[in-house]
């Protein structure tokens, strides 16, 4: 065993996203994707723009997980760092990809989008040995470098480019989720929770409390691939909720 673990992790690289001016929504994209392709997400971390913390971050999580998905950091401005701390990461260097540089420039002159400079030039240098992503909407690409696909931090671009990723993993079964919620505390439930997961090791469960109308309440959610075991769940903790004083409501 080398330590690592199945499935994937999320990387978010930026201070606009730290710094509370941006919201990250990429993380629960990215998320949700993969659960449709069965692939697990087990961490998911936000990082500054600073090469030391990008670089130990990329490191230690493509050791950990099957595959890193990062985003944020490949534009024009002198904060986009993240293609320079990836080829460092690896190892590896960096330069302009030709048929990227090309590409670009004649986008950038047949739309009349402005001047291809110096700024927008950086976004066709790419690390030696990566594969690129190819993006649908604007044109300058993102890479895949070993197990980590590095990614434009634009929701809409992100999510182009994670078309082109999809053939690259190995699926596994979809993973779907099933939802009990009632008017009890968490407090109520806890001990019957926790027995419920020691009967179901294989099917995490969360609970998550919610306030609707003035009235709070638990939702418990059993997430899995397996929709007979999902449903067994499911009975089995409406039983428990009935059994702590409660009764599931929509």
């Amino acid at each position: 065993m080398d330590g690592r673990r199945r499935g994937a992790a999320i990387l978010v690289i930026g201070d606009e996203i730290l710094s509370g001016r941006t919201q990250d929504t990429n993380t629960g994209y990215i998320a949700r994707w993969l659960a449709q392709l069965g692939v697990p997400v087990g961490e998911a971390r936000v990082v500054p723009d600073i090469e030391a913390e990008i670089v130990a971050a990329v490191r230690h999580l493509s050791a950990r997980f099957d595959y890193v998905f990062s985003t944020g950091g490949i534009g024009p401005t002198h904060d986009d760092i993240t293609a320079d701390c990836m080829a460092k990461a690896f190892g590896t260097g960096i330069d302009f990809h030709p048929a990227v540089f090309a590409a670009m420039a004649a986008r950038y002159a047949s739309l009349n989008i402005g001047p291809f400079n110096e700024a927008r030039q950086r976004m066709a240098r790419i690390p030696y040995g990566a594969s690129l992503i190819v993006n649908g909407l604007s044109g300058a690409p993102g890479f895949q470098l070993g197990n980590v696909f590095v990614m434009a931090g634009i929701p809409a671009v992100m999510q182009a480019m994670l078309e082109d990723v999809r053939g690259r993993l190995v699926a596994g079964q979809a993973l779907s989720s099933v939802t009990v919620s009632a008017h009890l505390g968490e407090g109520t439930i806890a001990a019957g929770l926790a027995a419920l997961q020691k009967q179901y090791p294989d099917i995490p469960l969360g609970s998550y409390p919610f306030n609707k109308d003035g009235k709070f309440g638990t939702s418990l959610v059993a997430r899995g691939s397996d929709a007979a075991r999902l449903a067994e769940v499911k009975a089995a903790l409406t039983a428990m909720i009935r059994t702590a004083g409660g009764e599931p409501v929509d």
